[in-house]
Protein backbone atom coordinates (compact mmCIF):
# COMPACT_ATOMS: atom_id res chain seq x y z
CA UNK A 1 0.00 0.00 0.00
CA UNK A 2 1.41 3.24 -0.90
CA UNK A 3 -0.21 6.30 0.03
CA UNK A 4 0.73 10.19 -0.91
CA UNK A 5 -0.62 13.32 0.15
CA UNK A 6 -0.22 16.53 -2.52
CA UNK A 7 -1.63 20.12 -1.74
CA UNK A 8 -2.85 21.77 -4.21
CA UNK A 9 -4.30 25.09 -3.08
CA UNK A 10 -6.62 24.58 -0.75
CA UNK A 11 -7.02 21.08 -1.15
CA UNK A 12 -4.76 17.93 0.30
CA UNK A 13 -4.99 15.17 -1.55
CA UNK A 14 -4.46 11.82 -0.77
CA UNK A 15 -4.04 8.86 -3.32
CA UNK A 16 -4.30 5.56 -1.92
CA UNK A 17 -2.25 2.57 -3.97
CA UNK A 18 -3.13 -1.03 -3.30
CA UNK A 19 -4.81 -2.49 -0.83
CA UNK A 20 -5.66 -0.95 2.59
CA UNK A 21 -6.28 -3.41 5.03
CA UNK A 22 -4.96 -5.24 8.67
CA UNK A 23 -1.66 -5.58 7.35
CA UNK A 24 -1.32 -2.33 5.62
CA UNK A 25 -3.54 -0.17 8.26
CA UNK A 26 -0.98 0.92 10.52
CA UNK A 27 1.27 2.61 8.07
CA UNK A 28 -1.19 4.51 6.57
CA UNK A 29 -2.93 5.80 9.89
CA UNK A 30 0.59 7.31 10.15
CA UNK A 31 0.79 8.08 6.31
CA UNK A 32 -2.80 10.58 7.01
CA UNK A 33 -1.82 12.32 9.71
CA UNK A 34 -1.57 15.29 7.82
CA UNK A 35 -4.99 15.18 6.54
CA UNK A 36 -6.07 14.82 10.59
CA UNK A 37 -4.25 17.85 11.22
CA UNK A 38 -5.88 20.35 8.12
CA UNK A 39 -8.03 23.47 9.60
CA UNK A 40 -10.57 24.71 6.93
CA UNK A 41 -9.26 22.38 3.58
CA UNK A 42 -10.79 20.33 0.91
CA UNK A 43 -9.41 16.92 1.20
CA UNK A 44 -9.79 14.66 -1.77
CA UNK A 45 -9.21 11.30 -0.96
CA UNK A 46 -8.68 9.78 -4.55
CA UNK A 47 -9.37 6.03 -4.52
CA UNK A 48 -8.36 5.68 -8.43
CA UNK A 49 -5.69 3.28 -7.37
CA UNK A 50 -7.38 1.40 -4.36
CA UNK A 51 -8.14 -2.38 -4.95
CA UNK A 52 -9.24 -3.64 -1.48
CA UNK A 53 -10.36 -1.78 1.87
CA UNK A 54 -11.45 -3.81 4.57
CA UNK A 55 -12.98 -2.28 7.58
CA UNK A 56 -9.63 -1.70 9.31
CA UNK A 57 -9.16 0.57 5.94
CA UNK A 58 -12.75 1.97 6.71
CA UNK A 59 -12.00 3.11 9.97
CA UNK A 60 -9.50 5.18 8.91
CA UNK A 61 -11.57 7.23 6.14
CA UNK A 62 -13.79 7.46 9.62
CA UNK A 63 -11.08 8.59 11.55
CA UNK A 64 -10.51 11.32 8.51
CA UNK A 65 -13.72 12.13 7.70
CA UNK A 66 -14.79 13.10 11.74
CA UNK A 67 -11.32 15.33 12.35
CA UNK A 68 -12.28 16.94 9.04
CA UNK A 69 -15.65 17.70 10.53
CA UNK A 70 -14.05 19.01 13.75
CA UNK A 71 -11.50 21.59 12.22
CA UNK A 72 -14.12 22.79 9.62
CA UNK A 73 -12.85 20.68 6.55
CA UNK A 74 -14.62 19.08 3.76
CA UNK A 75 -13.81 15.16 2.44
CA UNK A 76 -14.25 13.93 -0.92
CA UNK A 77 -14.03 10.45 -1.92
CA UNK A 78 -12.96 10.09 -5.58
CA UNK A 79 -12.95 7.49 -7.69
CA UNK A 80 -13.79 4.48 -6.48
CA UNK A 81 -14.10 1.38 -8.00
CA UNK A 82 -17.35 -1.00 -8.16
CA UNK A 83 -15.57 -3.43 -5.58
CA UNK A 84 -15.16 -0.38 -3.39
CA UNK A 85 -18.55 1.56 -4.01
CA UNK A 86 -20.24 -1.96 -3.09
CA UNK A 87 -18.23 -1.87 0.44
CA UNK A 88 -19.69 1.44 0.97
CA UNK A 89 -22.92 0.37 -0.09
CA UNK A 90 -23.09 -2.45 2.24
CA UNK A 91 -21.25 -0.68 5.11
CA UNK A 92 -23.14 2.44 4.66
CA UNK A 93 -20.37 4.82 4.49
CA UNK A 94 -21.92 5.82 1.12
CA UNK A 95 -23.72 7.84 2.98
CA UNK A 96 -21.35 9.37 4.85
CA UNK A 97 -19.39 10.99 2.28
CA UNK A 98 -19.46 12.54 -0.46
CA UNK A 99 -18.67 10.35 -3.51
CA UNK A 100 -17.35 11.89 -6.81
Amino acid sequence: MITQIQENGNQLIATFNGRLDTATSAATAEAVKPLLEANNREIILDCSQLEYISSSGLRIFLTIRKEAASRGSKVIVRNISADIRQVFVMTGFISLFEIQ
